[in-house]
């Protein structure tokens, strides 16, 4: 699925797959402004979980549930897609549309 996802765009940086308390990750080669990948982790091990936690309790109160995340950083955006078994997050560049990548990260999800 990781490269099915870069295949979507070269705008994709990074794509961290975190299913089942198991986290498999891929990083574009010569990607500029990349954070490390002990960050990386630690972001798809705790900071992702609890966002995605915060945002679902939320949404579910009176706002229709959660569809996705998008955090937008200095050098990129994270776009977090909550599924049953964990979640999926993409790094996209900075200049790209994060919406429309992420609706293709949805699209294959949803027909997997």
């Amino acid at each position: 699925m990781i490269e099915k996802i870069f295949q979507i765009s070269t705008d994709v940086r990074y794509v961290a797959i975190y299913r089942d308390g198991k986290l498999e990750t891929k990083t574009k080669d010569n990607t500029e402004s990349a954070s490390s990948s002990k960050s990386d982790k630690y972001e798809e091990l705790i900071a992702n979980p609890v966002m995605l936690k915060v945002a679902y309790q939320r949404g579910n109160i009176d706002c229709g549930g959660l569809d996705y995340l998008l955090v937008r950083y200095g050098n990129f955006f994270q776009f977090i897609l909550p599924v049953s078994w964990g979640h999926v997050s993409v790094c996209i560049d900075k200049d790209a549309d994060p919406i429309a990548i992420g609706n293709k990260v949805k699209e294959l999800y949803l027909n997997e």
